[in-house]
């Protein structure tokens, strides 16, 4: 691939996505795409270019992101942030909540890949409500790739995904099952899937839902997006986060240099 194509395939992910491939992505970008080639039939990537930025090409543009996009991740992934989930976070929440006598409690698991992330929060969340506060408690979970969310709705996972889930929460949480070839895997019980709703979302466009939103977990997403990128989705986000919520950004992450009204409280997360 010439250093102009990598360009051109750059400004078009930019465009769609916001995602910043630098000049250091140009292999990767090229082993991705050549699984589309395969697939399309398409012989060149001058060619495949072409044909994602004709008319009616939206199925494929949606196809080619996917493909570029990262994915890996497991349960509790980062535990930090859970540990403040259980030791601050859902305490304070459910005092203020069950004063006021209104539960309802709504996440955002923004980049949720697979759904470890938002199948996570569920379990650490039910397992603080009792029976009758559940009943207004939704996760919203959404990924731009079609791909991983087909994943996540199925809720199972290999042994190595679930390593991190404390044993209370998988013994209630995840039933042990067997494959057909023999290999042991793991599954989301109902009660867990039935809390989580997985929604296709490219950052970049406006966003289809209403908020105020408990808390918002956007983490390993702004480190694919340069400043201008990162200012826009953070300026977003606090507005659909409720006064008093917190955003969950990664550990990598951070919102130094960047304008918004949020409160530092420690490294990686905020409050509104």
């Amino acid at each position: 691939m010439s250093a102009q194509l990598f360009r051109q395939f750059s400004q078009l992910v930019y465009q769609q996505c916001g995602i910043n491939l630098h000049e250091g992505k140009r292999e990767l970008l090229q082993a991705r795409l050549n699984k589309r080639l395969r697939a399309t039939g398409i012989p060149t990537y001058q060619e495949y270019y072409h044909y994602i930025t004709s008319p009616n090409s939206e199925a494929e543009i949606v196809q080619f992101l996917d493909c570029i996009s990262t994915n890996l991740t497991y349960f509790f992934r980062e535990p930090k942030h859970f540990e403040f989930l259980e030791q601050v976070a859902i305490p304070e929440m459910l005092v203020a909540k069950r004063e006021r006598k209104g539960m309802r409690i709504r996440i955002w698991s923004a980049g949720c890949s697979t759904g470890e992330e938002p199948y996570s929060l569920a379990m650490c969340l039910l397992s603080h409500l009792g029976e009758g506060e559940q009943r207004d408690f939704r996760i919203l979970a959404t990924d731009i790739s079609t791909r991983v969310l087909e994943i996540a709705r199925r809720g199972a996972y290999t042994k190595e995904r679930i390593d991190k889930v404390p044993p209370g929460l998988r013994q209630k949480y995840l039933q042990r099952r067997n494959g057909s070839d023999g290999e042991a895997y793991y599954e989301v019980v109902p009660l867990i899937r039935q809390v989580v709703a997985f929604r296709r979302l490219n950052l970049k466009e406006p966003y289809p839902f209403h908020g105020p939103f408990d808390y918002i977990f956007c983490r390993n997403v702004m480190i694919y997006f340069d400043k201008p990128t990162q200012q826009d989705l953070i300026q977003k986000m606090a507005a659909y986060l409720a006064v008093g919520g917190y955003l969950f950004v990664g550990h990598s992450e951070s919102l130094t240099g960047l304008q918004h009204p949020l409160h530092y409280v420690r490294p990686s997360v905020y409050r509104k």
